[in-house]
């Protein structure tokens, strides 16, 4: 057998190469280190490509050749050896064994490409394993949606492109700069030439690169549909991915015509076992855990201890990802593959039987968070649910849409209110949620009650002070038909703070102790504790800062058993109104100290709406000081918090009034446009970001802005700053690679390095930042 005279069987390139620059690189790196590197990923992320220019780019370094084996088409594992020596265009190669291979490859310094190889991975490993140990100059780059597997191999799992976050306003040179909108502009355009992405159709392109979840092949059979529908037209048919991703070129491999073929693919390689869990897997929304996997998905078919090394199968084949964080596994189906998996739980006619476990196993995790407020374990329980929030409104959604199943809908928003709809600032989910439930569920009872109570309160949070108060007449009305003095006693709270919110001081006192009168003496259940803190702040608020420490005391005592979490949990509300009092009386010090005091505990429990209620409070207490930047930079971060949690500062009294009067004095000392300046560095501020700016040191002369300050911890090197000014010149990479006489790619590099020690995530955040920065930065 003799070979040809070519050196190499690499195709040309049709279109370009967009994203994965870094992969890129690191495929590069590995294979020379490494005689084996296997791309893995799901179908359609590219790895095909990847390989294909990473071996290109390599071509000077294999005297004897790249060569390419295309493994898709062959489904008999005995042929792989064959497919090989055909690539290599072998004489006879229907005659070669891999001994024959050896040959050949022994002595030559050669980069063997074996492409698709999941549908026979056990015969190219054995093969891969074979001319490995006999061809010392042999390199092998392959492609799988599981690796080999064998000695020596380095595999690298190949990402989707990076896309623009949810919310994430973005200009069209902004939205360039993301690898997912580059691809679908450039591929839009080989169909209609002359698409460019407009400010008109930005939000659509990045809404498909998003719901596309970054993947390339979806994204190129997207742009394929551009020649009959408009970019916001694909983004608005995209609830049904499979069905519309269907035209993909007559050259690609069957497997990549439609999106439903890739997957089909995928599909076909998997076990029976391992394609019932998928299907059932497609239930959860968000990711998930081994527990709720265990436990949704096991039964008699599928064994509860068959369950960790089926998923361990599936994130193998790519089909799952899984992620680990802060000590906890978790999988996730991508939206493509759920789709595809919800098709076929339908059709099993299991889709109603498992929406409903998995509605029954999220109720119990609220319910467990929201009943074991003395647990030693309520730091995990609420940190749970706050990952499983995905999940938890897909139960919600199942109890809204399937009939007979409305309580229990109205049972999860009461277990959920406090973590989701106040704490983290959901008050619009929550009023949502609890008006569907309601109109379904009339029968008069608790939940009822509470759920009417509930409705009202935020109504009031959220400025709807029309719709609080039948709600909460409505709640109050049935709450005292019912012998239950727990509910009673939740309608007064929730009376209580309307009335506080509305600026009724008297009033809102006055409710909290009726709801404690109402209680027994020998209750000690969280309706005491929550009556106790509403007092506790009301009177603090009100002035009366004796009654306000001692109705913090007793709460506290309530709480003894339930360990540091809850105590911190229950000191937030009374530390802050005893804050305002200290402010009130001028004693700014001591302000400070309870104002960051309080926010340094809400800030562990993630609650947004105390978080904002104490960056308004040190507003107030720079403006005292006279430090009119920092309160006109407060000021603005606070209002961006309220936009974000979708409430407005008018639907708190208490706070209103005294934030219109900092904003007034500050207007006044600084004059309207170095206030504004503030102000919307304030409001630019990421949410993340609010934090470290309230609890700086007040006093101390600022000699940066404190947007700056913020990231003092990561301080940019001289080059970086200079990249960061050009960024908020407006220039692109290309440009800042000429202007500062560097390569493009280090332009790059600098570029992701300042994101980084920023902690941004847009060049528009970094533009923001050294526009606000000043001249002297430069020396940092």
């Amino acid at each position: 057998m003799t070979p040809g005279r070519v050196t190499g069987n690499l195709p040309a390139e049709l279109t370009s190469f967009v994203g994965h620059r870094g992969e890129l690189a690191e495929v590069r790196r590995l294979l020379a280190g490494s005689r084996l590197v296997t791309l893995t990923g799901p179908g359609g992320v590219g790895k095909t490509r990847l390989a294909l220019r990473a071996a290109a780019g390599l071509a000077r370094a294999f005297p004897d050749g790249v060569w390419l084996v295309r493994l898709d088409q062959l489904r008999d594992e005995a042929l792989v050896a064959h497919a090989v020596a055909e690539a290599l265009r072998l004489q006879d190669p229907a005659g070669c064994a891999p001994e024959a291979a050896v040959e050949y490859l022994t002595g030559r310094q050669l980069l063997l490409v074996l492409d698709n190889c999941e549908h026979v991975v056990d015969a190219v490993a054995k093969l891969a394993d074979v001319l490995l140990r006999a061809a010392a100059g042999l390199r092998v780059l392959a492609t799988s949606r599981e690796s080999l597997n064998i000695d020596g191999e380095m595999v690298l799992p190949v990402p989707p492109l990076p896309v623009p976050e949810e919310g994430q306003p973005l200009s069209v040179a902004e939205l360039a700069q993301f690898a997912a909108a580059a691809l679908f502009a450039e591929r839009a355009a080989q169909v209609v030439p002359g698409f460019a992405v407009t400010e008109a159709n930005a939000a659509a392109v990045a809404g498909i690169c998003r719901r596309l979840e970054g993947m390339p092949l979806a994204i190129e059979l997207a742009a394929a549909q551009i020649p009959v529908l408009s970019a916001e037209q694909i983004e608005a048919r995209l609830g049904d991915r499979l069905g519309l991703l269907t035209r993909g070129g007559r050259a690609r491999p069957a497997r990549q015509q439609t999106l439903r073929a890739s997957i089909e693919w995928s599909y076909e390689l998997c076990r029976p076992a391992e394609r019932l869990l998928w299907a059932r897997c497609s239930v959860f929304a968000g990711g998930f855990q081994l527990d709720a996997a265990e436990g949704i998905c096991a039964d008699d078919r599928l064994p509860a201890g068959d369950v960790l090394e089926l998923l361990a199968a599936l994130a193998a084949k790519s089909i799952l990802t899984a992620g680990h964080s802060k000590g906890v596994a978790r999988y996730r189906l991508p939206e493509t593959l759920r789709e595809f998996g919800q098709e076929r739980l339908h059709e099993s006619g299991e889709d109603t039987a498992l929406r409903r476990r998995h509605r029954d196993w999220h109720e119990q995790l609220a319910r467990r968070a929201n009943t074991g407020w003395l647990s030693p374990r309520l730091a995990d329980l609420e940190a749970r649910l706050f990952r499983e929030h995905a999940n938890v409104q897909a139960a919600q959604d199942f109890c809204q849409a399937e009939p007979g199943e409305a309580e229990a809908g109205l049972r999860i928003a009461l277990h959920v209110w406090h973590l989701y709809y106040w704490s983290a600032g959901h008050v619009s989910e929550g009023r949502y949620r609890l008006s569907q439930v309601l109109a379904e569920v009339r029968e008069p009872t608790v939940w009822r009650a509470r759920g009417l109570l509930l409705a009202g309160f935020l109504a009031a949070v959220g400025g709807d002070r029309g719709a609080a108060q039948p709600l909460l007449e409505q709640g109050t009305g049935l709450a005292g038909q019912l012998n239950d003095p727990a509910t009673r006693a939740f309608a007064a709270w929730a009376a209580g703070h309307v009335f506080e919110m509305a600026g009724d001081l008297p009033q809102a006192i006055a409710e909290f102790e009726d709801g404690l009168a109402v209680l027994p003496v020998a209750f000690r259940g969280p309706p005491r504790a929550q009556l106790l803190l509403g007092l506790a702040t009301a009177a603090g608020l009100a002035g009366d800062e004796e009654r306000a420490v001692a109705c913090h005391r007793e709460a506290l005592a309530l709480t003894e058993a339930g360990g540091e979490f809850i105590r911190h949990s229950y000191s937030t509300y009374p530390l802050w109104a005893l804050g305002v009092a200290a402010w009130r009386h001028g004693d700014l010090d001591r302000a400070t100290g309870l104002q960051q005091q309080s926010l340094r505990l809400w800030a562990r429990h993630n609650d947004r709406m105390g978080s904002i209620w104490c960056v308004e409070v040190l507003a107030w207490i720079a403006a005292s000081r006279h430090q009119y930047e920092r309160a006109a930079v407060l000021l603005g971060a606070a209002a961006g918090l309220w936009q974000s949690v979708g409430t407005t500062l008018d639907s708190h009294q208490p706070i209103a009034g005294h934030h219109r009067d900092c904003e007034q004095q500050t207007r006044q000392a600084l004059g309207e446009t170095a206030f504004q300046a503030a102000y919307h560095c304030g409001l630019d501020l990421p949410a993340e970001d609010v934090l470290a700016c309230a609890l700086q040191q007040p006093g101390k002369p600022q000699k940066k802005p404190l947007a700056q300050a913020v990231s003092e911890a990561a301080p940019l090197t001289r080059r970086e700053l200079q990249v960061a000014r050009l960024i908020a010149g407006g220039r692109s990479n290309r440009e800042i690679a000429a202007e500062l006489v560097i390569s493009q790619r280090t332009a790059e590099n600098h570029v992701e390095h300042i994101l980084t020690k920023l902690g941004f995530t847009s060049r528009a955040q970094v533009a923001a930042w050294a526009a606000a920065s000043q001249p002297d930065s430069e020396a940092a």
